[in-house]
């Protein structure tokens, strides 16, 4: 079996039966072709079905020699693992060589986050007297309100959302879908855009019921909500790295800090473990100051 028609066939397999989004299937395949041109460069002759734990072993020193990060490289053995178990499901390998190889010990990154008043400032640099403008802040406020992931936002059809409750509903990872609370504020901005800017739109077939568009009419792209991210940050002069998955991280990181309970905010998010959520539960050491001098009884 050829690497081509190995790596064909793991794609089917993530899209149909493991129902992988289209983003986490794309990475997968990157970091089998990686193994492959690899692998290939030592020996043209090699196939997917003679990989031995060795040559994974020898690749993965030379992802450190090339300065991979830890963390791009636990990507990669994930990936590669993924390969290999499906490979050895479907009968083509008798031996798991990938069963062996440990990712590399990795320490838990904090996500940025915005404060309150640094969320603040991005709304007040926002120019609402533009059609663009009043989508941008419908954006924002939606990202910041709901927690949604960009490939969710970018998802959000109009009969997703529900003000009559306050929810909308979002499809997530694996197409997996939840209720989610949305706030007076978005939905404000919400009903600003869809009612007196997007209206207006020639809307193209097919998108007649997505939430977001751009001035032509489709759909916007990962591309444009980070460029309009990108350009309101400049704006307000902040000079953190803020990326749009900085409001999601900030939307759950100000609910905890509030006294949320920690399995609602696991729910809102769409996680399927816990763990993943755990992570937003830093707290600023100022915060931790305050609660030791009102609360602690020698302080």
């Amino acid at each position: 079996m050829t690497w081509e028609a190995a790596i064909e066939q793991f794609k089917h397999f993530l899209s149909l039966e493991r129902s992988m989004s289209a983003n986490s299937t794309d990475a997968y395949i990157r970091d089998v072709k990686k193994l492959a041109l690899y692998l290939t460069e030592q020996d043209p002759l090699n196939t997917p079905l003679g990989v031995s734990s060795d040559h994974l072993k020898s690749f993965m020193e030379f992802l450190g020699y090339a300065g991979i990060a830890a963390r791009s490289q636990a990507r990669i053995i994930s990936g590669l693992k993924a390969f290999f178990r499906f490979l050895l499901f479907e009968d083509l390998i008798k031996l798991d060589p990938a069963v062996l190889i440990e990712s590399p010990k990795l320490g838990r990154k904090l996500p940025d986050t915005l404060s309150v008043a640094e969320i603040d400032l991005i709304f007040k640099s926002i120019d609402h007297s533009t059609p663009e403008g009043a989508r941008n802040r419908a954006i924002i406020e939606t990202l910041y309100s709901s927690g949604l992931r960009v490939s969710e936002l970018l998802g959000l059809k109009l009969s997703d959302l529900h003000p009559d409750i306050g929810f909308i509903r979002v499809r997530g990872k694996g197409n997996k879908e939840r209720l989610v609370p949305i706030g007076s504020f978005a939905l404000k901005y919400l009903d600003i855009y869809i009612d007196q800017v997007r209206v207006h739109v020639p809307v193209k077939p097919g998108c007649e019921n997505l939430v977001f568009l751009n001035r032509r009419g489709t759909g916007l792209s990962r591309v444009s909500i980070f460029n309009i991210v990108k350009d309101l940050v400049a704006t307000s002069c902040l000079k953190k790295s803020i990326s749009p998955h900085t409001f999601r991280h900030s939307f759950a990181t100000h609910l905890l800090e509030g006294g949320a309970d920690l399995r609602a905010v696991q729910q809102m998010l769409g996680h399927e473990s816990i763990t993943t959520t755990e992570i937003y539960t830093h707290l600023d050491r100022d915060y931790l100051r305050q609660v030791i001098t009102e609360f602690h009884p020698r302080s």
